[in-house]
């Protein structure tokens, strides 16, 4: 937690119910984004992102294996976040390894549609192989290295960049397999076929200080929310996951509110992270 004396506290309250933010912003208006792409050589897609001061890192492997008995027509997507100690003392011992979790958890819920799979972000019937027997497998890494706040939507963003700068390998089935035999295959190591992020939603969090609702808090705004929602959106301006923080209660007039709000600024996050990614794919 961030230590703000009275007269700090006063100041970005009133900053706040003046639609001007310390750092001269309005409530609705994200920090600068930047984005790398291709910052892991070893991996199969990566990416940094900068929000402010915030910045992360996320990376996509894939590896072949086995669908899942109850879903033999899809691939599997592990998520997993790390806190770094570096990137705030708070993330030392246990602090970092429960918000590493609830980070974890997070994304899950807004790209992956918690464990039902409903309204999912990323189409894992694309990851098949050889239905019921062989699917590509992809753990993507989540590294926190820098903390100013807004830590769920710059990790979305990470993914949402990884996965562009994610190539999959060709596999050719070379013989059908039958009963529980393993099917032949033959993986290129020169043809890679691109990632698919056309449903990848970005997240949208909104965090409630005093009377308002902000977009991009920094570490000393979340100091002073009463609760925060965020909230995933695909390019069609659909919902693919929510999830709440804090111990305040919300009216579902208010979250319907939330989401309308959400689904305008998710149109200018979108357009700010394609310039990003293009001008980062064109610098590799």
């Amino acid at each position: 937690m961030v230590g703000l004396s009275a007269g700090e506290k006063n100041f970005l309250h009133g900053g706040i119910d003046q639609d001007l933010r310390s750092d001269g912003r309005n409530r609705n208006t994200y920090r600068p984004i930047s984005v790398e792409t291709g910052v892991i050589p070893q991996a199969n897609g990566s990416a940094r992102v900068r929000i402010g001061a915030t910045e992360v890192i996320a990376s996509v492997k894939a590896e072949l294996g086995r669908p899942a008995a109850l879903q033999p027509d899809k691939g599997k997507v592990a998520i997993f976040v790390d806190c770094s100690p570096v990137a705030n003392p708070v993330f030392e011992g246990r602090g970092g390894e429960e918000l590493s979790l609830e980070l974890s958890v997070a994304l899950q819920q807004c790209l992956l549609g918690g464990k039902s799979g409903a309204g999912a972000g990323i189409d894992l019937s694309s990851l098949m192989v050889v239905e019921g027997k062989l699917c590509w497998d992809l753990y993507i890494d989540g590294l926190v290295v820098s903390s100013d706040g807004n830590l769920l939507d710059a990790l979305g963003a990470s993914i949402m960049a990884a996965l562009s700068n994610t190539g999959i390998p060709r596999v050719q089935v070379a013989a059908a397999a039958s009963g529980d035999e393993e099917p032949e295959v033959d993986i290129s190591d020169e043809e890679y076929l691109q990632f698919d992020t056309s449903g990848v939603p970005v997240i949208v969090t909104l965090t409630k200080v005093g009377r308002h609702y902000i977009v991009d808090a920094t570490s000393d705004e979340e100091s002073q929310m009463t609760t925060a929602v965020s909230i995933s959106i695909n390019r069609k301006g659909h919902i693919c996951g929510l999830t709440k923080r804090g111990s305040s209660g919300l009216d579902s007039s208010i979250i319907s509110d939330m989401i309308s709000v959400a689904q305008h600024i998710s149109v200018q996050l979108f357009d700010k992270l394609d310039t990003q990614i293009s001008a980062a794919e064109a610098d590799e």
